[in-house]
This record gives structure tokens, C-alpha cells and sequence, in this order.
């Protein structure tokens, strides 16, 4: 997938980009979990893969973030801006946990 560069974005088309590529590692992360219990484990752990890719996009962004404000840059707060990074963090917590839960699944044989 192709890096977002930041410095061409405004904060709001920053934070959307964070809510896009969170947002399709969340539902890829749902339907893994759907493609289990259906027992299609190839599927399930295809749409996983596929979920750390949307997520490595969305922390390269946040990293970016960190980056500029680190070097000096102030970063205006804005609630859109929380909720993209809640957003962000929610997911990350829930593909560890689906994995995890994935994991112990298949170590039982369910």
C-alpha cells in the first residue's frame, strides 16, 4: 500500500485518514473473526494479514504525528482529531484480542 505523507493534508484530511485505514482494518478484523466461526481459517487469517496492513498505514500517519510534533510543529486538538485516534487505538486493541482469541481456537480445535 502506498505511504499517506502527511505535510500534503490538511488536520482534517489527517484524521480522516486515520478513521479510513482503522476503519477498514476494524471491519477486516470482524469478518476474520465471522470467517472463523464459519470455518474458513485460510479467510480469517488472509483478512488478519490484510488488517495489519491497514493498521501499519494508520500508525505510519500517527507516527508522522509524533514526528512533526516532536521536531516544534504544534498540533491543533480538535475532537476530530481524539476521536480518529480513539479510533485508531480501539482497533489496535481489538486485533490483539481476535487474535489472541484466534489462537486459542485453533489450539482447541474449535
Amino acid at each position: 500500500m502506498e505511504k499517506v505523507k502527511i505535510e500534503n493534508l490538511s488536520a482534517e484530511q489527517v484524521s480522516f485518514q486515520l478513521i479510513l485505514h482503522s476503519g477498514n482494518a476494524r471491519s477486516k478484523i470482524i469478518q476474520s473473526l465471522r470467517e472463523y466461526r464459519e470455518g474458513n481459517v485460510d479467510e480469517s487469517d488472509h483478512l488478519l494479514s490484510q488488517a495489519e496492513q491497514d493498521l501499519s498505514i494508520a500508525h505510519d500517519i500517527h507516527f508522522q504525528m509524533v514526528q512533526k510534533e516532536s521536531s516544534g510543529e504544534k498540533t491543533d486538538f480538535a475532537l476530530l482529531l481524539i476521536h480518529s485516534e480513539d479510533h485508531l487505538m480501539s482497533t489496535l486493541t481489538m486485533k490483539e484480542l481476535v487474535k489472541e482469541l484466534v489462537e486459542i481456537f485453533k489450539a482447541k480445535n474449535i
